[in-house]
């Protein structure tokens, strides 16, 4: 593309003119633009410019300084912008459009509202939404801030005080911390602006007329926060985080046992959600929950390294949510599908000009037998993957290869996809590296946690299965290698497994072999016994007691690195295994079955209202760290618990 000239913004330019000075409305949309191109000298010639369409171009960035000061209207859409602070110029802009810029995040929305105070409608939608989002966490981080001060200036003395105000700038920024880690640039990006009132107020107060509340005192009222029952926001926008999506934050009843060891501390409860209504009712205590999976932590990798958000699935919805501040950070929706699975991977993108960027990237699937990849923090479904005849029961990736994904169908088939990257239009194409045929529903996917690209172990109706999945072998179509059996009788062989995972390097637990116990058993003992069979029996470590109930699909999950088993039952309670000291021990294997470290309770009715009175809690899942733990119900309730510390 040339570079722009007078010519041609008077030919793309409306009301017709001669003069740059008189053009009110002007579009340069679809030109490839890069950020270079626009040039700060010419286009401030438009001086009565209002409206502004830069959509579908290739900028990365807007220049500071293009001197447009009655711009009211700006289309950014379909660009690669990823700073959204060049915007803070246009002080009158009432309308913007940055939909399809990949790398703005949920951090950068909530910015737009500080950076124009005047802004109406963000996104096609009004932009009350997101103001008020912002409102909320700008009280909670300014309450935190001042607190910080206080604490701050406490420890020094009266003559080092004023000289060690610049620091309290960088000390708040590093440590004042609220909201979930996707919001974790903007919250820095206040924080540093707060403290620097309180520095320059000598700590006295915060501008108010600085933040969204202050300019726009018209918002509503907010609602306490604890609610008998769940109030839903009109509407479906990607950016809800409104409180009122609680169901309640009240005490729970009687809770049996404790956590013991080095990361012992009592669970207890945060949020009760009502997030996924059917037609968004509140009294719809009826849809199914399926599935929840953490975010890959953004410090992945690093000693600490944890994560707070937590998809989950149910009916037409896939929600994402903050478990610190229970928020809905963003909701997509597919009327008529019904998903039953979620799964995260964190990719790996370069743009086109060569800067790396992260993507947590969100697979969803279920009735429909379609796989929808999303990519969060942008709001948009980027790939659409096509391959089973029927619903996909559940998918999961490999913890070795970020674009290597798993799903498993009702049409009696797993297939491994390499969903690749995005390409410069941030779509993906994926291709089909295998199929593995069941001989029943698979239910359960585990890659095998010391060999992940050798072998994969399914939990089916009809047992437990394991396949060779290496991808150096001629054959794109297997059949199940081994079967796994929980017993040495002929008659073990075709019993359900719907339960299956994990709990560290070598043990596996699984769940549906048995009425009432959890099994853990040694993948590596099992093996090398295995010889030339197919069918084999496993090599059991010990068996832990559960629910004798006869319903199936309560799915277990593990938290490997603090060695627990979680696993909820068909009287809401979630069932909680410390197995370090069990597997520690060097004695054969335990014949009695071992109870459980701690039972958490389902709530009283009182305490949600007399709004769910029985339910059952057929997922849960914690974070790697054990901070915060997430229970689905079949009564349209996600539950959030966090672990006080001792």
């Amino acid at each position: 593309m040339a570079p722009l000239s007078t010519r041609l913004l008077i030919q793309r330019g409306r009301p017709k003119s001669d003069r740059l000075g008189k053009i009110r409305s002007l579009d340069l949309s679809g030109l490839n633009l890069l950020s270079e191109d626009l040039d700060p000298k010419l286009l401030s010639r438009l001086k009565q410019l209002q409206e502004l369409d830069l959509s579908d171009n290739q900028l990365e960035t807007l220049p500071a300084d293009l001197g447009l000061p009655h711009l009211q209207v700006l289309h950014c859409a379909n660009n690669q912008l990823s700073d959204v602070t060049p915007l803070c110029q246009f002080r009158q802009l009432e309308e913007l459009s940055l939909e399809g810029n990949p790398f703005l995040t949920v951090s950068d929305s909530l910015k737009v509202t500080f950076l124009l105070p005047e802004l109406r409608k963000f996104n096609g939608k009004d932009a009350s939404t997101t103001r008020s989002k912002a409102e909320n966490l700008n009280r909670e981080l300014t309450t935190r801030v001042t607190a910080h001060w206080k604490k701050f200036v406490a420890a020094l003395s009266p003559e080092k005080q004023a000289e060690a105000q610049a620091d309290f700038v960088k000390s708040a920024v590093r440590s004042v911390r609220y909201g979930p880690l996707s919001l974790s640039e903007f919250t820095q990006w206040r924080v540093q602006m707060i403290s620097e009132e309180l520095v320059a107020s000598g700590g006295t107060h915060t501008h108010e007329a600085d933040t969204p509340e202050g300019r726009h005192k018209a918002t509503a009222t907010q609602e306490p926060r604890a609610r008998p029952v769940a109030l839903r926001r009109p509407g479906d926008t990607p950016l809800s985080l409104s409180p009122e999506k609680r169901v309640c934050t009240s005490p729970l009843g009687p809770v049996e046992g404790s956590l013991v060891g080095p990361d012992s501390g009592q669970l207890e409860p945060l949020h009760f959600l009502q997030c996924h209504s059917k037609n968004n009712s509140p009294s719809d205590l009826k849809t199914q929950l399926w599935a929840c999976a953490f975010e890959p932590a953004w410090d992945e990798g690093q000693a600490g390294a944890t994560s707070q958000t937590v998809a989950t699935c149910g009916g037409e919805a896939v929600c994402v949510i903050d478990c610190q501040t229970g928020l809905v950070l963003h909701k997509y929706k597919v009327p008529g599908e019904e998903f039953f699975s979620v799964a995260w991977t964190a990719l790996t993108v370069v743009t086109q000009a060569g800067h790396k960027k992260r993507w947590n990237v969100l697979a969803a699937a279920g009735l429909r037998g379609l796989v929808r990849l999303l990519h969060v923090q942008a709001g948009f479904c980027c790939g659409l993957i096509r391959g089973h005849k029927k619903a996909i029961a559940t998918l999961c990736f490999s913890p070795t290869h970020e674009t290597h994904l798993f799903t498993a169908s009702y049409d009696k088939r797993i297939i491994l996809w390499d969903i690749g990257t995005p390409n410069q239009d941030y779509e993906f194409q994926a291709s089909q590296l295998l199929t593995l045929d069941t001989t029943s529903t698979p239910l359960r996917l585990c890659p095998v946690a010391p060999c992940p690209d050798a072998y994969l172990l399914a939990g089916c109706e009809g047992g437990c299965c394991c396949w060779d999945v290496r991808l150096d072998q001629p054959q794109k179509r297997r059949v199940c290698e081994v079967e796994f059996v929980f017993s040495k009788d002929s008659e073990a062989s075709g019993q359900r497994v719907d339960g299956l995972a994990f709990v560290n390097e070598d043990v596996v637990a699984s769940k549906g072999s048995g009425p009432g116990t959890i099994c853990l058993w040694s993948w590596s003992q099992t093996w090398q016994g295995r010889g030339s069979q197919s069918t084999v029996a496993v090599v059991v470590l010990a068996r832990l007691q559960w629910s004798p109930t006869i319903l199936a699909y309560f799915s277990l999950s593990t938290c490997p690195d603090k060695g627990l088993v979680l696993c909820g039952d068909e009287q809401g309670s979630v069932w909680i295994y410390d197995v370090r000291p069990l597997l520690a021990q060097c004695s054969p294997p335990q014949a009695a079955v071992q109870a459980p470290t701690q039972i958490l309770k389902w709530p009283q009715p009182q305490a949600l209202g007399q709004m769910v009175t029985k339910t059952m809690v057929n997922t849960v899942v914690a974070n790697p760290a054990f901070t915060y733990l997430t229970a689905l119900t079949d009564s349209n309730i996600v539950a959030i618990w966090r672990r006080r510390e001792p």
